[in-house]
């Protein structure tokens, strides 16, 4: 029996997650009700964190693939180019998800427009929908997958800059979580729990792009077969 790694992991990333879920709730210690003007909401962290860090690998791979794909006409940098802004969006629209329930709660506005590192991801996941949207409505061809692929490749440049952005325009949104120095220091309860978010989430997107790229090969060997009949016809 063929083992399926795609599924595998996405199975694995999924009960990972749950996990997480569980011990956010029922686990981890709760911030001071100093620190917060609503300490419950602070269990969205255990989400927004690890779907944000995850949506940053996603972007990783569909740059890597529009790359690929710009410079090389590399069939498996489209199929990566695929499946990294299918990822993105996923883990982007999560990110942005659970932002909104926690500024709701925290900041009293799901968003603050004046906030660098909110409107650069904002913009991050609008991008992947464009990418996925456009892929859909268009027909598959080399203008359309260098149109893509050029928008994936200069569009990671909002990658390091929403990272940052908390470091020195911080107006509502906290700093860095991960490589932050001294501010960024959690419990080791709240930590491990994190730690663990972080994985499954790393897991859940690795299987899904596995999964994407197979999908994305079928199809294409699919076109290659449908224009040897053609051609014969």
């Amino acid at each position: 029996m063929r083992v399926r790694h795609g599924e595998v992991l996405l199975a694995s990333g999924f009960i990972g997650i749950m996990a997480t879920l569980f011990l956010a709730l029922k686990w981890a210690p709760s911030v001071s009700i100093d620190a917060f003007a609503s300490p419950a909401a602070q269990r969205i962290f255990y989400w927004h964190v690890p779907s944000a860090w995850a949506a940053f690998i996603a972007f990783s791979v569909l740059f890597a693939g529009s790359a690929l794909w710009v410079f090389k006409r590399s069939p498996f940098g489209w199929r990566l180019h695929v499946a990294g802004s299918e990822a993105s969006l996923a883990c982007g629209l999560m990110a942005v998800w659970s932002g909104c329930v926690w500024g709701a709660a925290e900041w009293g506005t799901p968003w603050d427009w004046t906030d660098v590192r909110l409107n650069t991801f904002g913009l991050l996941t609008l991008l992947a929908l464009f990418l996925v949207l456009g892929r859909q409505s268009q027909p598959d061809g080399i203008e359309s997958r260098d149109t893509f692929s050029t928008f994936g490749l200069y569009g990671f440049v909002l990658v390091p800059i929403t990272y940052i952005a908390t470091r020195f325009w911080q107006i509502r949104h906290p700093g860095p979580v991960i490589g932050g120095g001294e501010d960024s220091s959690l419990s080791s309860e709240m930590g491990l729990v994190l730690l663990l978010g972080a994985i499954s989430f790393t897991i859940l997107i690795a299987g899904h792009m596995i999964m994407s790229a197979r999908i994305t090969e079928y199809e294409q060997r699919l076109e290659r077969l449908q224009n040897k009949m053609d051609g014969r016809i």
